[in-house]
């Protein structure tokens, strides 16, 4: 299980350390993909095996379901874990989440985020902003 919100930053080889908390929980390759709001999501290879299958089962006549399977298929990259926990970020995904110098790594249970510090700050702000109203809509899903 991924909790947490972790600072990191981002070297001149494009390599990102894995925060140590979540490290037990991977083994020496994980997949990198794009995710929404101009995040990547990091998933285990198990996770992401059952991504993907869900993905490929879609129909393929939905623009829609083509559009998200693309986003998230096309955009994979598996990263191989050096033995300082590090991946490399490949440069397509370092620009579709504008990632400079700090990155923000955030836990969603059964994945992780990773975001530009930059845009974690204005995301995470506006969401508390408008959390009660979250918290209303997320009430009538039985949350």
């Amino acid at each position: 299980m991924f909790i947490g919100e972790y600072n990191g930053t981002i070297d001149d080889k494009a390599r990102i350390s894995i925060p140590a908390k979540f490290r037990s929980s991977l083994k020496s390759k994980v997949v990198v993909t794009r995710g929404l709001d101009n995040s990547l999501v990091l998933y285990t290879l198990d996770e992401w095996k059952k991504l993907a299958e869900k993905l490929a089962s879609l129909p393929i006549s939905t623009a829609n379901t083509r559009a998200f399977s693309r986003l998230m298929l096309a955009g994979a990259m598996d990263c191989d874990i050096d033995k300082q926990g590090r991946i490399v970020l490949p440069g397509y995904l370092k620009e579709y989440a504008k990632i400079g110098k700090k990155i923000i790594f955030a836990g969603m249970y059964s994945r992780v985020e990773i975001w530009s510090d930059e845009l974690w700050t204005k995301y995470k702000t506006q969401t508390e902003k408008n959390s009660n109203q979250i918290a209303e809509q997320l009430g009538d899903l039985g949350v």
